[in-house]
């Protein structure tokens, strides 16, 4: 499906990505902790509002 230079470029794209995603968060840490305190609160929301969905699909259907 895919040639070995396509296999190795993908593999080296994706260790080059996860390299360069570690060093720029490991420099925006501070400004993270900082700007961002709480926001675990919204993601949490965010998944308590999609399982009420679905509850409320599921409770609907019967």
């Amino acid at each position: 499906m895919f040639t070995t230079g396509q296999l190795i470029f993908a593999a080296f794209f994706v260790v080059a990505f996860v390299i360069a995603m570690y060093i720029a968060y490991g420099r925006d840490k501070s400004l993270h902790q900082k700007m961002y305190r709480g926001s675990y609160k919204v993601l949490i929301g965010f998944f308590l509002f999609i399982a009420l969905l679905f509850v409320i699909k599921i409770y609907l259907k019967h």
